[in-house]
């Protein structure tokens, strides 16, 4: 890791350090101009503030830094989810006054994504309507899975296939199974009748999209109007419905009011799964009405496949915990390629 780095990863774990806690917790071991030099850089390029003067002088994390900074995630989850240091709380801020402000993709990131992106929109123009609609079925049956499979769906691929195409259920599998994958399939088919549907996020799109993703499963309806907990973090979610519609009126304005297609559908994904609106099947929901928007601006949806389950869980507890951005950043570019190269 470089020096640079590991500043970050100090000040945000340790804000408002001095100049010397900063280089005696990161044990760094070059001279002191050459530390004075790395500080400096980090403060110029916006990523540290300082506060005070002289020996008074602190450095802490600017927004932009702590929402979008790589943070070790291997290192961050040995520690057992009693002795991590989190915000356990919702953070208003987030939505309202940080992100808002925030260019999520650096320049290169946004180059890669918008080269892909060409990509895919010179191979729909060569393909027949019929060819769109395989390949989007395709792409929907390993979202089908995949989205399930996150949320604990023990269907393999192949026997998701078969329920999708032919209607025949997997021994040893539970209802409910199979109508979670079921749902997904009416949901994405619904998207692709309706391709402007999510041109413009609203409550009541993201409620739609739910009642179709939770349909015949024993879940609420609705927004939620009681607690809700997180297997394997103590951050917990909003537990007031005023509050939590507040927070999706929030998201669809910030998603609305960004310009950037990938920009909407990243912080649709994450900030539904953050939010909670429901008792159950919120990531689901978030995955769907993500891909929503993508189709309806024309982009390539991501069907998952090849993102790990356990990479993708630890990537949003650590968005729960530490509203750090990187980690799925990652996770959606990668995507994003896997699904102009497999499917188009």
């Amino acid at each position: 890791m470089d020096t640079s780095r590991e500043i970050l990863q100090f000040l945000h774990y340790n804000p408002l350090s001095s100049r010397e806690e900063i280089a005696n917790g990161i044990k760094f071991e070059g001279g002191d101009t050459t530390f004075k030099r790395v500080v400096a850089s980090l403060v110029q390029s916006g990523d540290v503030f300082v506060k005070g003067k002289a020996r008074a002088t602190r450095y802490e994390l600017s927004p932009q830094a702590h929402l979008l900074m790589p943070l070790n995630l291997e290192t961050y989850f040995e520690k057992d989810v009693d002795e991590r240091q989190i915000q356990t709380s919702f953070n208003f801020e987030l939505i309202k006054e940080q992100l808002p402000k925030l260019t999520i993709f650096t320049p290169d990131e946004s180059e890669h994504l918008k080269d892909l992106q060409m990509i895919f929109r010179k191979h729909l123009a060569e393909m027949s309507e019929n060819e769109y609609r395989k390949e989007m079925e395709r792409l929907g049956i390993d979202l089908s899975w995949k989205s399930s499979q996150i949320e604990g769906n023990t269907y393999s691929l192949l026997e998701t296939e078969r329920l999708l195409r032919e209607s025949k259920t997997a021994s040893g599998k539970t209802k409910e199974e199979a109508v979670m994958l079921l749902n997904h399939k009416d949901a994405l088919r619904f998207i692709l009748d309706n391709p402007d549907y999510l041109k413009r996020l609203s409550i009541s799109n993201i409620e739609d999209i739910h009642t179709l993703l939770t349909k015949d499963l024993s879940v609420d309806r609705g927004i939620r109007h009681r607690r809700v907990g997180i297997t394997g973090t103590n951050y917990h979610p909003l537990d007031n419905e005023f509050q939590i519609r507040e927070a999706l009126r929030d998201t669809c304005t910030l998603v609305n009011g960004k310009g950037d297609v990938f920009e909407k559908a990243l912080l649709t994904l994450v900030l539904l799964s953050y939010i909670q609106a429901f008792s159950d099947g919120n990531k689901r929901t978030a995955r769907i009405t993500s891909n929503a928007i993508l189709i309806a601006n024309g982009y390539c949806p991501l069907s998952f496949r090849s993102v790990d389950s356990i990479d993708y869980k630890k990537a949003m507890l650590i968005f729960y915990e530490q509203n750090n951005l990187y980690a799925f950043k990652q996770i959606f570019i990668q995507q994003f390629e896997f699904a102009v190269k497999e499917y188009f």
